[in-house]
Order: structure tokens, then C-alpha cells, then sequence
């Protein structure tokens, strides 16, 4: 169900964004701790928040499909129809990333894509016009929250600026189904 948002609450995340901060923020599955993935400093300061092994790739959050042309070189046609008719939220791991900063694809150059359906994060992406970080808000190792109040103090005393909108809600803590697809179009399931 569609909730209302402030747009306070809106500006003041997208100005953290642009200027290089950190934002804890609730996506179409998890909360997420996100950045700009466009700035490998930003992007810096969540793996040390987190205690996250470099080697790990994160997730990037897109707006809308059409982004993927700028941030992947090639994207198998059958992309698009895995994202409109899967259920659940649908994380696809692509070969060749561009245009990201450096420390996000994997050492493979692979990255994984969200094309998100949430409206907070949605308007926010649509503003920034940049892809966004998404990463599980809490430190490496530690189980995923369910909800904003299962995140921990070290990671909201960490991030620049903490999103209002739906910290009251329950949520159901379920993360995205993530698929590798390769160029040819053959794809394997990494997490259902």
C-alpha cells in the first residue's frame, strides 16, 4: 500500500547523496545503507561502516530499466522480461559494468542491478539521477534487519543521515532474488 512521504525527508537524503554521505533508507525489500555509486569515497566509507571485505561487490538500485544501457555493456534482451514478470524483487548480476565507480563491480567487473519498485526510493533516484548503492544495514556477518528497529546503533550512528519515512513499519526482512545473467542470455540463480 502507498504511503505518503515528507519531501523534507526526501531532499535531505538526495543532499547527503550529492554531497558524498552516507543514507540509511528503506528500499523495496530491507533497509539499506546507500551512497552515491558513482563515488568511490562514498562508497569507501560503507565498506569500513560495515566492515565489508572489499573483494564483495554491492548492489546498485536503478529508477527505471532504460538506466541499465548507461551502467551495463551488454544486457541480454531477456533482461527485460525476467524483471517485468518476476513476483518478488530481482536482483540481476550483469558482466561489463561501466560507469560505476571503481570499488563497486566485482573483481570480474560483474554488478548487480535493481531496477527498485518502492516509492520513496524511486523519487529519490529520479532526483539524483544516479544509480544508488543498496546494501543490508548492518555490520558484514551479522543477520539482515527485519525492520528499522533491528538496525544497530554502530551503523545509524554511522551513516550522515537516517530517512523518516517508514522507520515504523514491519517489515518482513526478505532480500531481493538474486540472478547471474550472462551475455548469451543463460542465467543461474544465487540466491532464491
Amino acid at each position: 500500500m502507498y504511503q505518503p512521504f515528507d519531501r523534507d525527508d526526501l531532499n535531505k537524503a538526495l543532499e547527503t547523496l550529492k554531497n558524498g554521505g552516507l543514507i540509511l533508507y528503506p528500499t523495496d525489500t530491507i533497509w539499506g545503507i546507500g551512497c552515491d555509486a558513482t563515488n568511490a569515497e562514498a562508497v569507501e566509507k560503507i565498506f569500513a561502516l560495515k566492515g565489508r571485505d572489499k573483494q564483495k561487490s554491492m548492489i546498485v538500485l536503478l529508477h527505471n530499466d532504460n538506466q541499465l544501457a548507461s551502467y551495463v555493456n551488454d544486457i541480454p534482451e531477456v533482461a527485460y522480461s525476467l524483471m517485468e514478470y518476476n513476483e518478488r524483487p530481482l536482483t540481476i548480476v550483469y558482466s561489463n559494468a561501466k560507469n560505476l565507480a571503481a570499488n563497486v563491480p566485482a573483481e570480474d567487473g560483474s554488478i548487480g542491478i535493481r531496477v527498485v519498485k518502492h516509492p520513496f526510493c524511486e523519487h529519490l533516484l529520479q532526483r539524483f539521477k544516479k544509480p544508488i548503492i543498496s546494501t543490508s544495514a548492518n555490520i558484514s556477518g551479522e543477520p539482515s534487519p527485519k525492520s528499522f528497529a533491528d538496525i544497530s546503533e554502530h551503523i545509524i550512528d554511522g551513516v550522515d543521515y537516517v530517512v523518516a519515512y517508514q522507520q515504523d513499519a514491519k517489515g518482513d526482512g526478505i532480500s531481493s532474488t538474486v540472478m547471474k545473467l550472462d551475455p548469451s542470455g543463460k542465467f543461474e540463480f544465487l540466491r532464491k
